[in-house]
C-alpha cells in the first residue's frame, strides 16, 4: 500500500470511507455515534449491555433526549452495534466514551477504561487512530493508554495514533450540540494531533488544538472544576442568606444585572451527574500524588456535599411551624433526575434526599415524568429505590409537604402551589406561581 500511515488514513477520513468505532455507548458514545452517521462516515458501536445493542440495531433509543427517528435514521444508512470486541478490527477509528467514577476512597477507577482496551487491543492495526473521551487525570492518555498499545508492537504516531479530546456533552440541551460546541483535542505526537483534528473536524465547525494530550485531560478539569467551586459558592451563599433572612434568588438575579465580571450560578439541592460532582476529584488526586493540596476543590466540595441535608433541615423547619413532625409526615419529592428534561439518575442529589428522608421516618414517595422507577443496583441508597405516583391534585393534597428537588419544564408549577399544604422548593421554580390560598401553600426556600 502506498503513502505512509498518517497520509493513508487521512485520505480516508476525508472521503468519508474511515469506518468509526465507539466503545461505550452512554450518554456521550451513543450521540457521538449518531453525528458521525450523520455527517456520512460508517460507524459500529461496542457495548457490554446487549439491551442497548438490541435498541440499536432495531432503530430505537434508549434515551429520553434522543428519538427513536434520529437512532432508526442512522441504522438506515448503516449504523451497527456489537458486544464483540474481535470486531474493533474492522474500524479505522476507535473513540472510548466509557465511565470513569471514582472509587470509595475517592481514588480515580479506571477499571473501565483499561477493561475495554484490554479487549480491543488484539485487533488493533497499523493505520488506526485510538481516541480517549472519558475524563481522567491528566497524564493518562500518555501512561496508561500508549504503553498498553506499544505493547502490541504498533508504534504510536508512526503505526497508528492516539489523542485525548475530552467531550462535552449536555444532554437535553438544545442549544447546542457537537456541531457548534469547539472540540478540545490534544494528541501525542505531532502526526497524531493532525489526524484527530481532521476527524472531528467532520462533525465540529471548530477543532481547538492544545499541545499535548496532557493539556487537552486538564482542559476538561478546569471547565468542571471552574463550575463546581462557582455552585459551592452560591450553595454557601444560599446559607448565609436563610440564616441573615434574606432571599438568595433575589440577590442573585439582581447580582446578575452586573454586565461585566460576574456569572450567573444558581444554587440548589446539590451536585449531579458523572462530570461535575467528579472530575475535580480527579485533578485533586493527581495533585495528592504530588504533594499539593487542593483546597478550593476541597472545600467547594464539602459545601456541595452538605446541601441535601440542608434541604432535609428546611423541610424539617418548615413542618415544625406547621406543627407537624419529620417522623411520620408524607413528603411528595418532584424530580429525581440530577437535572431538568432528562432522565439521567447519575450522582443526582435526589437519591440521598429520598434516603435520609426515609432513614428519618418519612413516609416518601416521588413524581418524575423521565424516571418510571429507581431501581436497587448496588449503587443507589437503599431508601431512594421506588416508583414514581401520578401527578395528579389529589398527590399534592395528600402530602404534608411537597419537596422540589429537580425542576422539570413539564410540571405544572400552578398546580403545586394551588394545591399542596407545603412547598419546599430548591430550585425556585415556584417563584412566578403564587398560591390562591396561601394559607395551604407556603413556599420556603433559602
Amino acid at each position: 500500500m502506498s503513502g505512509n500511515a498518517k497520509d493513508r488514513l487521512l485520505k480516508r477520513i476525508n472521503d468519508r470511507s474511515a469506518r468509526i468505532g465507539v466503545v461505550g455507548l452512554g450518554y456521550v458514545g451513543l450521540p457521538l455515534m449518531l453525528d458521525f452517521s450523520e455527517a456520512g462516515f460508517p460507524v459500529l458501536g461496542f457495548d457490554i449491555d446487549p439491551r442497548k445493542i438490541d435498541f440499536l440495531n432495531t432503530g430505537k433509543s434508549y434515551f429520553v433526549h434522543i428519538p427513536d427517528s434520529r437512532v432508526a435514521s442512522a441504522t438506515e444508512r448503516g449504523m451497527a452495534a456489537t458486544t464483540q470486541y474481535s470486531r474493533a478490527g474492522e474500524t479505522d477509528v476507535m473513540i472510548m466514551c466509557l465511565p470513569t467514577p471514582l472509587n470509595r476512597d475517592r481514588e480515580p477507577d479506571l477499571s473501565f477504561v483499561i477493561g475495554s482496551l484490554e479487549g480491543i487491543l488484539p485487533f488493533l492495526h497499523p493505520d488506526q487512530l485510538i481516541c480517549l473521551e472519558s475524563t481522567t487525570y491528566p497524564g493518562t492518555t500518555d501512561e496508561e493508554i500508549k504503553p498498553r498499545i506499544e505493547s502490541r508492537g504498533l508504534k504510536v504516531g508512526s503505526d497508528v495514533f492516539l489523542v485525548f479530546s475530552p467531550e462535552r456533552e449536555d444532554p437535553g440541551n438544545a442549544q447546542y450540540s457537537m456541531r457548534n460546541t469547539p472540540k478540545v483535542i490534544g494528541g501525542t505526537t505531532p502526526a497524531c494531533l493532525e489526524v484527530g483534528s481532521a476527524l472531528y473536524g467532520k462533525i465540529t465547525e471548530q477543532v481547538v488544538p492544545v499541545s499535548s494530550t496532557k493539556a487537552a485531560e486538564l482542559t476538561k478539569l478546569l471547565e468542571n472544576t471552574f463550575r463546581m467551586i462557582n455552585i459551592g459558592l452560591v450553595n454557601e451563599m444560599a446559607m448565609i442568606c436563610d440564616r441573615l433572612g434574606v432571599d438568595v434568588w433575589e440577590v442573585i438575579e439582581a447580582a446578575a444585572t452586573k454586565p461585566f465580571g460576574y456569572m450567573k450560578f444558581t444554587p440548589g439541592p446539590g451536585l449531579g451527574g458523572h462530570c461535575i460532582p467528579l472530575d475535580p476529584h480527579y485533578l485533586a488526586w493527581k495533585m495528592r500524588t504530588l504533594h499539593y493540596k487542593t483546597r478550593m476543590i476541597e472545600l467547594a466540595g464539602e459545601i456541595n456535599t452538605e446541601m441535601p441535608a440542608f434541604w432535609v433541615g428546611k423541610l424539617q423547619d418548615a413542618l415544625n411551624e406547621a406543627g407537624k413532625p419529620l417522623k411520620g409526615s408524607k413528603v411528595l419529592v418532584l424530580g429525581v433526575a440530577y437535572k431538568k428534561d432528562i432522565d439521567d439518575l447519575r450522582e443526582s442529589p435526589a437519591l440521598e434526599i429520598l434516603d435520609l428522608l426515609t432513614n428519618k421516618g418519612v413516609v416518601v414517595s416521588y413524581h418524575d415524568p423521565y424516571v418510571p422507577e429507581i431501581v436497587a443496583d448496588g449503587h443507589t441508597p437503599a431508601g431512594a429505590v421506588g416508583v414514581s405516583v401520578a401527578f395528579t391534585d389529589a398527590a399534592l393534597r395528600h402530602a404534608d409537604a411537597v419537596m422540589v428537588v429537580t425542576d422539570h419544564s413539564s410540571i405544572d408549577y400552578d398546580r403545586v402551589c394551588n394545591h399542596a399544604q407545603l412547598v419546599i422548593d430548591t430550585r425556585n421554580a415556584c417563584a412566578k406561581h403564587e398560591p390562591r390560598h396561601p394559607e395551604r401553600a407556603v413556599v420556603a426556600h433559602a
